[in-house]
C-alpha cells in the first residue's frame, strides 16, 4: 500500500491536488522537505503482526487469557483450556458463545465450571473452612492440617501428596490439561496449584510444566508460527486474525515467509503450486544445465548425446550421424545458424517436458537474478543520483526532493518477484500437473493467453522502467529536466504497480477457480510482507 506521501503516484486526482499545492506554496522551507535517506528505505507496515520471543511468550499468552476470562467470567487455567481447545481462536469462541451461550461453550469444550466456583462467585464468596481431619480417598490417610490438602474448582479434596504425584505421572504423560484425581470428573486442576506443589517436592517438574503451559501457545495455536529462519531466531510470528492464514510476513530478523505454509514468500504461486516448483527446481534444474550445456539430441532417436572428442562430427549409438555444433543430422544438408522450429515437433513427452519446463525455470532465474543486480547495483546508482539532485542549489527546494526515485525502486523490485512467482504459477496452471473442472476445460487455453498477454505487459513497463533508473547520473539543470524525469519515472511506476495488481487479480479471481483444488494466494503487498514487531516482554 501507498503511503500518505507516495499517494500521488497512485492517485490522479490527489495528483492533481499535490500539483496545486505545488504552485501555491513553492517557496516553503528547506527544513520541511524530507531528505534522501542514505540507507535502502524501510516503509511503515500496519502492525497487525507480532513477534513473540520467549521473554515475551508470557505476556502474549496472558492477553488472550485475560480476554477470555473477563468475557466468560472463569478462572485463569479454564480460560486457558477454553483457548487451547478453540487453537486460540478468539473469533471462534465469540461464535460459539453466541450462537450456544455460555453453558454450551463450556459443555462443547468439555469444561466444568460450576456456578458457585465462577471468578465473582469466589471473590464474593467466604473462604472455604476445612474440616479439621481430613480422609483422603485416595491414599486413605487422615490429614488434620488443612493446609496438607487441596481442594479444586470441582470442589473434589485430596491430600497434597496424592496430588503432587497425580501432577508428575500426568505431566510424565505429556498431558496440556491436569484434570480432577476423582473418577469420571472433567475439571481442569488449577495451575497455580500445580505450580505450587511440584515446586516443593520436583521443581524441574515445575519448570516443565511451566513450559509447557507456555508451549502450548505455539503449539495449538493458529495465529502463531514459528519463524522458519536458519539458524533458528527464536521468533514465533502471530497475526491478530488467525482466519488470515493467507499472508506473507517478515520476521524481525529479515526473513519473510507464507503463514500458510511456512515456505519463502510466493505469492502470487498458491502454496501447493509453489511446494512442487519448489522441489522441482530444487531437484532438477542442475541437471538440466548440465544436459543443456554438455549434451545435443540426436535427430533420430532424440537421445542426449554426450561429445567424447574433439571433432564435431559425432555418432549417435542408433548409427545416425549429426553434427555437434547444432545437432542437425550430416547425410542431409545442414546450416548451423538456423534454428529449427519444426523439429521439435517430433520430440517424445519427455523431452518436450523438459523444453518446456527449461523455458519456465529459465525466465524464472532471469527475473529472480535481474531484482538481485537491481537491488545491489541499482540502488547505489540511484543514491548517486539523489545526492546530486539534493545538492543542485539552482533549483527549488521542493523539486530537488528525491524520494520519488526511491519508491519507483520499491515498485521495480515487487514487480520482478510477481514475475518471477508467476512463470512458476502458469507453468502447473497450464500444464498437466493440476486438475480442472471439466466444464471449464475449454475455457483454458483462452485464459492462458489472456494470462500471458497480462505477464507481458507487466514485463514490458518492467524493463522500462529498470532502464529509466538506470540512467546515468549527471549533474542537474534545469528544473524542466528534472520534472520530466519524475514525471516520467513516477507515470511508470504507477502503470507497474497497476500491471501487478491486474495480475494478482486475474490469478485469484478468474483462474484459480477454475481448479478442482481450492487454492487462493496472499494479497498483494507493493511494499513486501507485513513487517512483524517485537513484542513488549
Amino acid at each position: 500500500m501507498a503511503s500518505d506521501d507516495e499517494s500521488y503516484l497512485y492517485d490522479d486526482d490527489e495528483e492533481d491536488e499535490a500539483e496545486e499545492e505545488e504552485d501555491d506554496g513553492l517557496e516553503a522551507d528547506e527544513d520541511d522537505v524530507g531528505l534522501f535517506e542514505v540507507a535502502a528505505p524501510q516503509p511503515e507496515h500496519r502492525a497487525d503482526h507480532w513477534a513473540i520471543t520467549r521473554k515475551s511468550l508470557s505476556a502474549a499468552q496472558q492477553q488472550d487469557v485475560s480476554m477470555v476470562m473477563n468475557l466468560v467470567n472463569i478462572e485463569r487455567h479454564n480460560a486457558r483450556a477454553l483457548l487451547m481447545h478453540h487453537r486460540w481462536k478468539m473469533d471462534r469462541i465469540h461464535d460459539f458463545l453466541e450462537g450456544r451461550g455460555r453453558e454450551g461453550l463450556f459443555r462443547e469444550a468439555g469444561i466444568v465450571v460450576p456456578p458457585e466456583h465462577s471468578t465473582a462467585a469466589r471473590a464474593r464468596a467466604p473462604p472455604h473452612k476445612k474440616p479439621r481431619t481430613v480422609t483422603c480417598n485416595v491414599c486413605f490417610e487422615d490429614v488434620s492440617r488443612p493446609s496438607d490438602v487441596s481442594t479444586m474448582d470441582c470442589g473434589h479434596c485430596f491430600c497434597n501428596d496424592c496430588w503432587t504425584q497425580h501432577f508428575l505421572a500426568s505431566l510424565g504423560n505429556g498431558k496440556k490439561h491436569i484434570h480432577c484425581m476423582q473418577v469420571k470428573c472433567p475439571a481442569i486442576c488449577d495451575d497455580c496449584t500445580v505450580r505450587r506443589l511440584l515446586g516443593r517436592k520436583y521443581p524441574d517438574a515445575a519448570k516443565r510444566f511451566d513450559n509447557l503451559v507456555l508451549d502450548s501457545y505455539l503449539d495449538n495455536n493458529a495465529s502463531v508460527k514459528w519463524c522458519p529462519s536458519a539458524p533458528h531466531c527464536g521468533r514465533a510470528i502471530r497475526v491478530v486474525d488467525a482466519s488470515e492464514r493467507y499472508c506473507e510476513v517478515e520476521c524481525p530478523c529479515g526473513v519473510s515467509f507464507c503463514f500458510n505454509c511456512a515456505a519463502p514468500a510466493h505469492s502470487p504461486c498458491p502454496c501447493p503450486m509453489w511446494d512442487k516448483w519448489d522441489a522441482k527446481f530444487r531437484g532438477e534444474s542442475e541437471n538440466l544445465k548440465w544436459i543443456a550445456v554438455n549434451t545435443k539430441s540426436c535427430p533420430k532417436c532424440l537421445r542426449p548425446i554426450e561429445k567424447n572428442g574433439g571433432c564435431n562430427h559425432v555418432s549417435c549409438p542408433c548409427g545416425q550421424h549429426l553434427c555437434y555444433a547444432c545437432g542437425g543430422r550430416l547425410d542431409t544438408l545442414h546450416n548451423c545458424n538456423r534454428y529449427d522450429e519444426a523439429g521439435h515437433a517430433n520430440y517424445d513427452s519427455i523431452r518436450r517436458q523438459m523444453l518446456r519446463y527449461t523455458h519456465y525455470c529459465d525466465r524464472f532465474n532471469v527475473h529472480v537474478n535481474s531484482r538481485k543486480v537491481e537491488q545491489t547495483d541499482l540502488w547505489p546508482a540511484i543514491q548517486k543520483r539523489a545526492v546530486l539532485l539534493e545538492s543542485a542549489t539552482a533549483i527549488r527546494p521542493l523539486i530537488r526532493e528525491a524520494s520519488w526515485m526511491a519508491r519507483a525502486h520499491r515498485t521495480l523490485l515487487a514487480s520482478r518477484l510477481v514475475l518471477a512467482r508467476s512463470y512458476a504459477f502458469a507453468y502447473y496452471m497450464f500444464g498437466d500437473e493440476v486438475r480442472t473442472y471439466p466444464s471449464e476445460k475449454a475455457n483454458l487455453p483462452i485464459a492462458k493467453v489472456l494470462f500471458e498477454d497480462q505477464q507481458w505487459q507487466l514485463e514490458e513497463n518492467a524493463e522500462k522502467l529498470s532502464k529509466v533508473l538506470a540512467a546515468e547520473a549527471k549533474p542537474v539543470v534545469a528544473e524542466e529536466e528534472v520534472l520530466r524525469a519524475m514525471q516520467e519515472t513516477s507515470n511508470l511506476a504507477k502503470i507497474v504497480d497497476t500491471h501487478c495488481r491486474e495480475m494478482y487479480k486475474c490469478i485469484q479471481d478468474e483462474l484459480l477457480p477454475l481448479l478442482l483444488e481450492p487454492m487462493t494466494i496472499a494479497p498483494y503487498r507493493p511494499d513486501g510482507p507485513d513487517k512483524a514487531k517485537d513484542l513488549p516482554a
